[in-house]
């Protein structure tokens, strides 16, 4: 993942004349933070990027997975710093995790190595400096946790110093669905300008957690026509081309012998779901999920990335060239920052918006966003990914102040 966005980032400098020299350095984390966390006698790798503060405090998730690794890490900050930027964000990159199977430990474990890991970090993260939120197998538990951590290791209080808390504790209305929201926003304005928003399309969505709730729930909201006919998850795939509706079916995928049941439905394995015959595939799992090894297996026409560095760039080049239009993370997941960033103005402001407030705020954001990245691949006969990033490093490298040139 961190060799495809660093290619992706310096094919753009190539196409828009930033000086390598000057990309080099982009490129650079400004601050790596790695070290050890210790809990029940047994001790987890962890990381803390800060990559680019250019635009803004460095903000970032936390992610508790066994496969975390120094260059992940790496590699999300990386794409951090370019989403924010590709959306217009008032922010940096960072990104956190730790090496650790949440699953095996306790609710008090989990909490002694949240805790740890704020603790840890208290002089380098605030509202002012770095803003982590939850990533995969994280929540607003554990940043409400590692917020009250903070303050009491700084012995000041800050209220914006992570996004993503429980309501309680200052969370933002809408901040739950807002990563799946925002794919579906940016989704329907791309099939608005193909003039295909009101076309009878199928849909197939790779990740059924979170992200891929959301995004099928907004979808049958804004775009009925719109029909989900395959969903996965870590260890099924279930085809049912009368369409899968959110309010029916989709609290029954952690239950195979329910979505075994439904009617019309077949249980397929966890990755048939990449060659299901959909119009559109939306992979909402993990990164590298399409590479060499299965790029072949796709059948849809667009490809819409609510995961981060789910396309590996051999994949990439491969569906390009067969036509397929991808569009980018950078932009199509960015609901999540989005609403991350209303979260912590409405912390240091000491206010409090509705959900629709929020909503409307991310509609407004994601289509300025998609709006631009369309715009700019049509005039510059680029790919929506490569628009997305060149937008984003022109914005970074303070080249332009509108993306027009």
């Amino acid at each position: 993942m961190l060799q495809t966005a660093q290619e992706t980032i310096r094919e753009a400098a190539r196409h828009v004349g930033v000086d390598e020299k000057i990309v080099d350095a982009l490129l650079e984390a400004e601050a790596e933070h790695v070290f050890e966390l210790e809990v029940s006698d047994k001790k987890y790798p962890a990381y803390r990027v800060q990559h680019s503060s250019k635009l803004g405090p460095y903000k970032g998730g936390i992610r508790f997975h066994p496969q975390v690794s120094l260059d992940e890490v790496r590699a999300l900050a990386t794409l951090m710093t370019f989403k924010t930027a590709a959306v217009g964000l008032p922010l940096g990159g960072g990104k956190g995790g730790v090496a650790v199977d949440v699953r095996s430990l306790s609710q008090i474990e989990i909490e002694q190595l949240a805790r740890a890991y704020s603790r840890h970090l208290a002089p380098h993260i605030g509202s002012k400096k770095d803003i982590p939120a939850p990533d995969v197998n994280t929540n607003a538990q554990i940043m409400d946790w590692m917020a009250d951590e903070l303050e009491q290791a700084s012995g000041a209080a800050d209220p914006g110093s992570f996004t993503g808390k429980s309501m309680g504790r200052g969370g933002s209305e809408g901040r739950q669905a807002a990563t799946g929201r925002g794919g579906a926003i940016v989704l329907g304005e791309y099939l608005r300008t193909k003039n295909l928003a009101d076309k009878p399309l199928t849909v197939a969505v790779q990740g059924f957690g979170n992200v891929g709730y959301f995004f099928v729930k907004a979808l049958h909201e804004m775009y009925p026509n719109l029909r989900v006919i395959a969903v996965s998850n870590s260890k099924s795939t279930w085809l049912k081309p009368g369409g899968i509706y959110v309010d029916a079916d989709s609290q029954n995928v952690e239950r195979p012998e329910v979505m075994a049941s439904l009617k019309d439905i077949s249980l397929l394995p966890r990755d048939a779901i990449l060659g299901v015959k959909a119009d559109i595939l939306v992979l909402a799992a993990l990164e590298d999920a399409v590479n060499s090894t299965n790029m072949h297996d796709v059948k849809a026409d667009v490809v819409v990335e609510l995961a981060n560095g789910p396309i590996t760039k051999s994949a990439e080049v491969y569906l390009l060239d067969k036509n397929v239009v991808i569009i980018p993370d950078i932009v199509a997941n960015a609901g999540g920052v989005i609403v991350s960033c209303l979260e912590w103005q409405q912390n240091v402001r000491g206010e409090r918006w509705t959900e629709l407030a929020v909503n409307k705020m991310l509609y407004g954001m994601l289509m300025r966003a998609a709006h631009s990245m369309i715009e700019y691949a049509k005039v510059h006969n680029r790919s929506l990914k490569q628009a997305a990033f060149e937008l984003a490093l022109m914005r970074l490298t303070m080249e332009i102040g509108d993306g027009k040139n």
